[in-house]
C-alpha cells in the first residue's frame, strides 16, 4: 500500500514538473513573441519588396560602409536569435554579402536597446556596458577574420543551399519589378500577400527547431536547479576562475537551449550564484550558438558553414 502511494505521489510530482516545464516554455515564447513577429515580418518584407540590385548596393560588398549599415539595420531590428537568423538569410539570398549578413545577425542580438533594458533591470548597468562594448568587439573580430572563413567552396555551397530553401514564393519577384516599381508593389495587395508568404515560409522552415528550443529550455529551467549550473563553474581561484568561467559559459549556453533575451534570467541566476563577471558575459554572448540555432544554420547554409 505504501509503495502504491509512493508511486502515485511520484507520478503526481512528475506530471506537475512536466506541466510547469511546458508553462515555462510557453512563458519564454510569449516573452519573445513580439521579437519573433517583428523579425519574421521584416524578413518577408525584405524578400518581397527589396530589389536584389538595391541590396547588393547597400550590403553586397565586404567594405566598411556595408558593415556599418548592416550593424545599424541589426540594432533597429529584432532581438530574437531565431528571427535574426531568418532575417540574415533573407538578406543573403537577396544579394547581401554573407559576412555583412552575419554582422547584421550579431548586431540584431547583441546591440539592440531592449536587450540592454532587460540587462539593466535584472543584473545591472555594468552588464549593459559589457554587452554593447563586447558586441562591438565581437563584430570587429568577425569582420577582421570572417573573410578568412566565409569564402571559397563553403560560401558557394551556402549560397546554393540558402537559395534552395523553401520560403513560400519564388525569389526574384522584387528585382524583376525594378526599383521604380517597388512603391507600386508596396501599395498593392499582391505585394503584401507575397511578403506574408515569405514570412510564413521562413517560419515553417524553422518551426521544429524553435519548438525544440523553447520546450527544452522550459524543462531545463524547471528541472535543473541553478545550483547544478553553478557547480560547473570554479569559485575563488582568481585568474583561473575567470578563465574557466569564460570558457565554460558558452558551453552552458549551447546546452541550455535558451537564446537571446530568454537567456538573461538564467544569466542573472548564475551571477547571483557567484559566477564571475566574465563568465556571465560569455554566457550571454553565446546566444547565437545554442543547439537549435546550430541546427538551423546547418539547414540554411550547410554543415561546413555551420561549424565556421
Amino acid at each position: 500500500m505504501h509503495v502504491a502511494l509512493l508511486g502515485s505521489l511520484t507520478r503526481a510530482v512528475l506530471f506537475t514538473d512536466i506541466g510547469h516545464s511546458f508553462r515555462e516554455a510557453f512563458s519564454m515564447f510569449l516573452e519573445t513573441l513580439w521579437a519573433l513577429v517583428l523579425g519574421f515580418s521584416l524578413s518577408g518584407m525584405v524578400q518581397a519588396f527589396v530589389p536584389r540590385s538595391q541590396m547588393q548596393k547597400k550590403l553586397g560588398h565586404r567594405r566598411a560602409p556595408d558593415f556599418i549599415r548592416a550593424s545599424i539595420y541589426g540594432m533597429i531590428s529584432s532581438s530574437c536569435s531565431y528571427a535574426a537568423s531568418a532575417m540574415a538569410r533573407s538578406l543573403f539570398i537577396r544579394g547581401a554579402d554573407f559576412l555583412a549578413a552575419m554582422v547584421f545577425m550579431f548586431a540584431s542580438t547583441n546591440l539592440v536597446i531592449e536587450l540592454g533594458i532587460v540587462l539593466l533591470v535584472l543584473i545591472g548597468w555594468q552588464f549593459v556596458v559589457a554587452e554593447f562594448v563586447g558586441g562591438m568587439i565581437m563584430m570587429f573580430l568577425l569582420v577582421a577574420f570572417g573573410g578568412l572563413w566565409f569564402r571559397g567552396k563553403s560560401l558557394s555551397a551556402a549560397q546554393a543551399m540558402a537559395g534552395r530553401a523553401p520560403t513560400g514564393a519564388a525569389h526574384g519577384e522584387a528585382e524583376e519589378l525594378g526599383v521604380q516599381k517597388v512603391r507600386e508593389r508596396l501599395a498593392s495587395r499582391a505585394g503584401w500577400s507575397d511578403a506574408a508568404r515569405f514570412s510564413m515560409g521562413d517560419l515553417t522552415m524553422l518551426r521544429r527547431e524553435m519548438v525544440l528550443g523553447f520546450v527544452v529550455a522550459g524543462f531545463l529551467a524547471v528541472l535543473v536547479p541553478t545550483s547544478w549550473w553553478n557547480e560547473l563553474f570554479l569559485h575563488g581561484h582568481g585568474f583561473w576562475t575567470t578563465l574557466e568561467n569564460v570558457t565554460v559559459g558558452p558551453f552552458v549556453a549551447i546546452i541550455s537551449f535558451v537564446c537571446s533575451v530568454g537567456n538573461i534570467p538564467l544569466a542573472a541566476a548564475l551571477w547571483k550564484g557567484g559566477i564571475s563577471f566574465g563568465g556571465v558575459v560569455s554566457f550571454i554572448f553565446a546566444d547565437l550558438i545554442t543547439l537549435p540555432l546550430l541546427i538551423i544554420y546547418a539547414k540554411q547554409y550547410g554543415r561546413r558553414m555551420m561549424w565556421r
